[in-house]
């Protein structure tokens, strides 16, 4: 389950904690720009939940000085061992340029990043100075005995190939079609002859809802995937059968909300987890038999606590 990014404050551990009575295996915070941070939304959840794991999904590498993130991490991962997934990328490409923090080259600082905060947490020597991130000889006091997974929150095949090689796995962003995720792992080509490798975490987040009828749950879904006809998200239908057309269909309707409110109801029900109880547990299933070794829900309506009951009745 998403933790929603627009939550008010006052319903952040009420509904955390329900998401793990209902009996879900993960909660993801999420850290956007100009909502909340990901680490404390982190630190707040788990302090008020006994079980449930917590994954940050994403920081942006070129806004947070890495030893600090370690520290960070590492607290995290000290207080609540085993609890903790950490999700990094390159941050959406607009919000990172508006703060004067895109590199040029995201790829290079992403990838020495994440190599120096693995070395971090887990107490190893960290790698020479690189072109963006030097912490040579730096070394943590205090590292958590089972240092969390760091996995990439990215989209393009350089990134996914990329994160095949240094991280721990990877976290898709919506919509995570079948199509999409196995395509993500045959690019990620993930090293399982690699040391330090668990067997790799693959992360699909999907828009869900639960209704009556499909008809229903659809519409309460549709204008959330309006931002699916946006250049950036283009890699997430490129496997589909359809993404030419849905190409051609955002050049004609010239808006996000007019692309949603002419999305076909076939493709609809390829992009998010939304239809009777049936169909939701049918799309969970063809997702994990995809590769995805968790299928993370954003719940949608106007009442997110109530969306939460419905999509756990769903999934009985």
């Amino acid at each position: 389950m998403i933790l929603p990014r627009d939550l008010p404050a006052g319903e952040v551990v009420s509904f955390a904690r329900r998401a793990e009575e209902l009996g879900f295996d993960e909660l993801w915070v999420v850290e956007d720009l100009g909502f909340r941070g990901g680490i404390a939304q982190a630190s707040a959840v788990l302090a008020s939940t006994r079980r449930i794991t917590v994954g940050v999904g994403i920081l942006p590498a070129g806004a947070r000085n890495v030893a600090f993130t370690a520290m960070e991490i590492a607290t995290l991962g000290e207080l609540f061992p085993g609890r903790v997934i950490v999700g990094v990328g390159h941050g959406m490409p607009q919000w990172m340029r508006s703060l004067g923090v895109w590199p040029k080259s995201p790829l290079t600082l992403l990838s020495e990043y994440t190599a120096a905060l693995t070395a971090l947490l887990r107490g190893e020597p960290t790698p020479e100075a690189g072109r963006y991130v030097d912490v040579a000889g730096l070394r943590l006091d205090l590292v958590p005995s089972t240092p969390p997974p760091i996995v990439w929150g990215v989209r393009g095949p350089r990134s996914l190939a990329a994160a095949g090689r240094v991280a721990q796995g990877v976290v898709l962003a919506e919509p995570s079609a079948p199509a999409y995720i196995s395509a993500s792992i045959e690019t990620s080509a993930f090293d399982t002859r690699r040391t330090d490798a668990a067997a790799p975490l693959v992360v699909a987040y999907d828009i869900a809802a639960v209704a009556a009828t499909d008809a229903a749950a659809r519409e309460l879904v549709r204008p959330a995937l309006g931002i699916v006809g946006e250049p950036d998200w283009y890699p997430h239908i490129a496997p589909l059968p359809f993404a030419d057309d849905a190409a051609a269909l955002r050049e004609r309707t010239g808006s996000p909300d007019a692309f949603a409110a002419a999305l076909p109801d076939e493709w609809i029900d390829a992009l998010a987890l939304a239809g009777t109880a049936d169909r939701v547990r049918a799309g969970i299933a063809e997702r994990h038999a995809a590769g995805a070794t968790s299928v993370v829900l954003t719940p949608i309506g106007a009442d997110r606590s109530a969306a939460l009951e419905d999509l756990a009745g769903a999934l009985g």
